[in-house]
């Protein structure tokens, strides 16, 4: 049986047969060529499944519709608006690549196009978009992971989002990176994730525990680390990170390693002030949502015990940012209950 090609799909789209046979000949040891000879015929393989490619070169000067109206087009369709278009066009003024870029184009080549610029041109572009293929594949496992230690917890999907959205404000609030503070928000959600090995008289237990029933659940923090930790994607790595360390105190009286200080992840320390902020101003079937004075005052006077003393200063100050991400939860959460 032969081995289906599997090789990214480039088409191209002129209306001179000349420039595509150029442009395929530098093309075709590495990528599987489609071309077109019109804006419209572009237009019906880019939105077809079966024939839709991973990047577009596009000629601009072409008959009935031209380049940046077949552009526009693309970007306009759900169907094929994430496909990178390239415009190659002997139009060489800065106004002509300004309007490429506006019609959508991730970049433009002028005529005659050097096959060292073109390969190069497309393999970054193609590049960019596996990144970002794989960075979506990441975002959904975490989702998914999140959303399974829901089934084993007391704690609400609405307790992890909002626990997410503090990390990222608080993380930004500390001088984190844009990126960083990205991470931070995907990598929390997962912070309870090793509860699911926790036994279920033990997790759902009514009462106080005991003192054997307590030690074997900050077990959890261990099977969360055993859990995430294969992974080498930065996010899940963060995310064992945040799963090991989030009951470590800043005395050093915490689990599992007795950690202090800053010896303490840094992304660790910022969920342990989410994560706890969250359960105290939160209602739970087995105790009132406190009060947000009485839930500050002791997250305060935890300070240099429980929790970093800078982190909760940043905390304070960011505290109106913290209750309008409260209050939308709060809102979502009744629109979605009233139903």
């Amino acid at each position: 049986m032969k081995k289906p090609d599997d090789r990214p799909m480039i088409l191209i789209v002129d209306d001179v047969l000349t420039n595509i046979q150029l442009l395929a000949e530098v093309l075709r040891a590495d990528y599987r060529i489609k071309f077109a000879t019109s804006g419209a015929a572009a237009l019906a393989i880019a939105n077809n499944p079966r024939s839709r490619p991973d990047l577009i070169l596009l000629d601009v000067m072409m008959p009935g519709m031209d380049g940046i109206a077949a552009c526009r087009q693309l970007k306009a369709d759900s169907q094929s608006q994430d496909i990178p278009v390239i415009f190659v066009s002997s139009l060489a003024e800065v106004g002509d690549e300004a309007a490429g870029f506006a019609a959508g184009a991730v970049d433009y080549i002028v005529k005659p196009a050097s096959p060292l610029i073109v390969c190069a041109r497309v393999l970054n572009h193609l590049s960019l978009v596996s990144v970002k293929k794989l960075e979506e594949s990441y975002i959904d496992a975490v989702n998914m992971l999140g959303e399974a230690s829901k089934f084993k917890d007391t704690e609400t999907g609405s307790h992890i989002l909002r626990m997410a959205r503090y990390s990222g404000a608080l993380a930004a609030a500390s001088g984190w990176s844009a990126g960083a503070c990205r991470q931070i928000e995907l990598a929390s959600p997962m912070h309870d994730i090793g509860k699911l090995g926790i036994p279920d008289a033990i997790m759902h237990k009514p009462g106080k525990l005991d003192a054997a029933e307590r030690a074997v659940i900050e077990t959890h923090s261990s099977i969360g680390f055993e859990i995430l930790r294969k992974s080498s994607a930065p996010i899940l790595q963060m995310a064992a990170t945040i799963a090991y360390y989030h009951h470590e105190r800043w005395d050093g009286s915490g689990y599992p390693c007795r950690l202090a200080g800053e010896a303490i992840p840094g992304a660790a320390r910022i969920v342990a002030i989410t994560d706890v902020f969250d359960a105290l101003t939160t209602a739970r079937p087995y105790k009132e949502a406190w009060p947000l004075e009485r839930a500050l005052d002791t997250m305060i006077s935890s300070a240099g015990t429980h929790f970093e003393p800078r982190l909760i200063n940043h905390f304070v100050s960011i505290l109106p940012q913290i209750l309008a991400i409260r209050e939308l939860s709060d809102s979502v959460e009744a629109a979605v209950a009233g139903a």
